[in-house]
């Protein structure tokens, strides 16, 4: 029968190894997997973080199985980004791509006695074949979820086709209150003595379908009376064992679990599952961790997977990226609809092998990920009309939803646009579904531009099923006031945003999902914005898990069935001035507000209930109370609040817009702008201006004061942005820029010649 031998200890670590080491290496650091090297400096804000390659040695012994013929094989569950492994000195396997599984059958480099040296080279350096090519995010590298030997007897389970399990299974309800499954393995190496015998379990362990093929011809379709359906409320699951047999033996067996539910989208009624229209609203995450970057345990994701449980989202949007099986499991099991995507992410590759390093990515997603029922979407891009458009790009996007649907014609294909994605572009009507990201209200126009846009795309294109793939702001809970603003990175500011974000979507059941960039504030060592640098802020929670800001709280009153009550701006703790506002999350129709044990006032409201209250000097006691539930905070009434509440580049920034219009001197900022042949403008791509530094700079201190993002080529995040223009980036910034902005770079920028 198949062992499955756990290898995460013991291992030998070295950045400065150059060389196949052929002993393990007493003086290299010792570490456990999952590891990663780059668990602090994938947070250095300047993108300089450690991309080379790293070396992991240890050593095992042969596995044996009790009848001749048995076969080891080596399982890496994912290595970042690339990784080429080796015994006893024999090259086995080698792997593109950071997140899938991959496997190599390593019998003939074994010992049959003694100790073999297992050898792994991890690189997470930048390679033109592999994608992800640039993105928001740290491309961490290492053995980030362990390494595992499998040995099976000689007949057993497929094991070296993408990474898959070697069982598939299908599961759809029937018309009259039952399951079919179709059910399919595959078999290596055996003869007509040889069958699989399948059996389905219910939640209980009770077996409720049983059948047997031959091992040459698997495929089987059986039936379950009164089937209990997968949904997000109730997320049976089922039990579905393979195993294949010799007359009285069993040689080999494996199980996945399943959920008997079906899906669709429909432009006006939005997501129905098992029938029943069930508009998904949730979170996207990334899998990292302060201080662990990507190196994340089971108890890890189990415990991120019950946090967003919390909140109440019966979504979550998988970003970049193929996640752990661990996390894939908890979404099983607590019943969140799941949308998988590839890397495919921000800029496209001119390598013509990087579309065949796309295309493995996507059959290594899908054949690895097909039994889990909480999966419904496969996503094959993000953002990748940041790089610009191409016939090339969009045949690209065609062949990989063409390949989605051979593989898996069970599941909805999508895809997220960036925001600047015209409605009449080529990309759309590629997928089944569509979503954008979009960031009116912070990188771009005001949060009230969201419901509009989205009201006037639905009504010009009513056959598009249409989702809100990202969309969020910058939290910081360091930082505080009574009058919150775009950019000023307050965690006021976040909670504005998305109390009104929150109510445009409830408004709109249309909508087939939506999903807040992020759940997690997330490591991109490209960043430095905020006063927080190497992270990506925009989190309902921390890095580190320890603090839910108030944002968080607002979903969870919208989407929690549970009684709850929120006080916000615990943090905002010293305050200054005759009022406050005091404002409260809650989803019971009526809050009553409680200053230093007095009854304050009493309001009915829809989710947000806003007090206005005087304090007494010093300490102020405060409490709310909704039906069972209440909560309480101390705040201090203080002549003038701490400096550390406001974040220096907010008033930086608005003298920074000042100054530039000085510059402008007495330009007709009203004229006509012009685009001399010859010269500079804001319709050259940022590569192009890199190339003089007058104009560089010139446009640098514009990106600064626009997005509030340093540009410098070759760091940061210039691969992303190299190829936008000053007019699309100032477009992006919307209404956030002063009138006449657009103007006074272009009438700055035409007075340089190109070279």
């Amino acid at each position: 029968m198949r062992t499955i031998i756990n290898l995460n200890k013991d291992w030998r670590f070295s950045r400065t190894c150059t060389a196949l080491p052929n002993r393990l290496p007493a003086d290299w650091e010792l570490v456990c997997l999952p590891h990663t090297w780059n668990a602090v400096d994938g947070h250095d804000g300047n993108g300089s973080y450690d991309r080379g390659c790293g070396w992991y040695v240890r050593t095992f012994e042969t596995p044996k199985q009790p009848l001749c013929g048995g076969r080891v094989f080596v399982e890496i569950p994912a290595a970042g980004q690339q990784a080429v492994v080796y015994v006893n000195g024999t090259e086995v396997c080698a792997h593109e791509g950071g997140y899938s599984t991959f496997r190599a059958d390593i019998t003939e480099a074994c010992k049959k006695e003694g100790e073999n040296l297992l050898a792994v080279a991890c690189s997470n350096e930048n390679r033109t074949n592999v994608y992800p090519q640039s993105a928001d995010f740290t491309f961490y590298g290492g053995l980030y979820r362990g390494v595992n030997l499998i040995s099976v007897p000689e007949t057993h389970f497929e094991l070296l086709y993408w990474g898959s399990s070697g069982l598939k299974v299908t599961a759809v309800p029937t018309p009259c209150g039952g399951a079919e499954f179709a059910l399919e393995t595959w078999v290596v190496n055996a003869d007509e003595n040889f069958t699989v015998q399948y059996s389905i379990c219910d939640a209980d362990g009770k077996e409720v379908a049983y059948g047997v093929r031959p091992a040459d011809r698997t495929a089987v379709r059986l039936y379950v009376p009164d089937a209990v359906l997968w949904d997000c409320d109730h997320p049976y699951l089922y039990t579905v064992t393979a195993m294949v047999q010799r007359r009285n033996e069993a040689y080999d067996m494996v199980s996945a679990r399943a959920g008997v539910r079906s899906f669709s989208c429909d432009p006006d009624k939005g997501f129905l599952l098992n029938g029943i229209p069930t508009p998904l609203r949730g979170v996207s995450r990334h899998q990292d961790m302060l201080y662990k970057g990507n190196a994340l345990t089971w108890e890890d994701h189990y415990r991120d997977a019950r946090m967003i449980k919390e909140l109440g989202a019966n979504t979550i949007r998988l970003a970049h990226y193929q996640h752990s099986q661990d996390f894939y499991d908890a979404c099983d099991e607590l019943g969140f609809v799941v949308w998988a995507e590839i890397p495919f992410i921000s800029v496209m590759s001119p390598d013509p092998s990087a579309h065949e390093n796309c295309i493995t990515q996507l059959k290594e997603l899908v054949l690895q990920n097909y039994n889990h029922p909480s999966i419904c979407f496969w996503g094959i891009s993000n953002e990748i009309l940041i790089g610009g458009i191409s016939e090339q790009l969009v045949e690209n996007h065609k062949e990989l939803n063409a390949l989605c649907k051979e593989l898996d014609p069970t599941r909805l294909t999508t895809i997220a646009h960036v925001t600047m994605t015209p409605e009449d572009s080529p990309v759309h009507h590629i997928t089944d579904v569509e979503s954008y990201n979009h960031y009116f209200g912070w990188y771009g126009g005001k949060m009230e531009d969201n419901g509009p846009w989205l009201d006037a795309f639905h009504e010009k294109h009513p056959d598009i099923c249409l989702g809100v793939s990202e969309y969020g702001c910058e939290g910081i809970i360091t930082y505080h006031g009574s009058k919150p603003a775009c950019k000023d990175y307050s965690e006021e500011y976040q909670a504005l945003y998305h109390e009104h974000m929150a109510k445009v979507l409830d408004e709109r059941p249309w909508l087939w999902s939506s999903h807040v960039w992020n759940m997690f504030d997330f490591g991109c060592a490209a960043r430095n914005e905020g006063g927080v640098a190497g992270r990506n802020n925009k989190g309902l929670v921390t890095m580190d898990r320890l603090t839910k800001k108030d944002s968080y709280y607002i979903y969870k009153a919208y989407w929690n069935k549970e009684p709850m009550v929120h006080l916000c701006g615990k943090r905002y703790a010293q305050r200054a001035g005759e009022t406050t506002q005091i404002r409260v999350y809650s989803n019971q129709p009526t809050v009553s507000l409680y200053v230093n044990g007095k009854l304050s006032g009493v309001l009915t409201a829809e989710k947000v209930f806003v007090f206005t209250v005087q304090l007494e000097h010093g300490l102020n006691s405060i409490g709310a109370s909704a039906g069972c539930c209440k909560d309480s905070m101390t705040i201090e009434k203080v002549d003038k609040e701490p400096e550390i509440y406001v974040l220096p580049e907010v008033n930086e920034r608005a003298e920074g817009v000042a100054n530039w219009f000085k510059l402008a001197g007495n330009l007709d900022l009203k004229a006509p702008m012009t685009f001399p042949e010859g010269k500079y403008s804001i319709k050259c791509t940022m590569e192009e201006i890199a190339a003089c530094p007058a104009a560089m700079e010139i446009v640098s201190k514009a990106v600064k004061l626009a997005t509030n993002m340093e540009m410098k080529p070759g760091s940061g995040m210039w691969d992303m942005m190299k190829s936008m223009t000053p007019e699309s980036m100032v477009a992006l910034a919307g209404s956030m820029m002063p009138e006449g902005f657009a103007e006074s770079l272009n009438a700055q920028l035409i007075k340089i010649d190109r070279v």
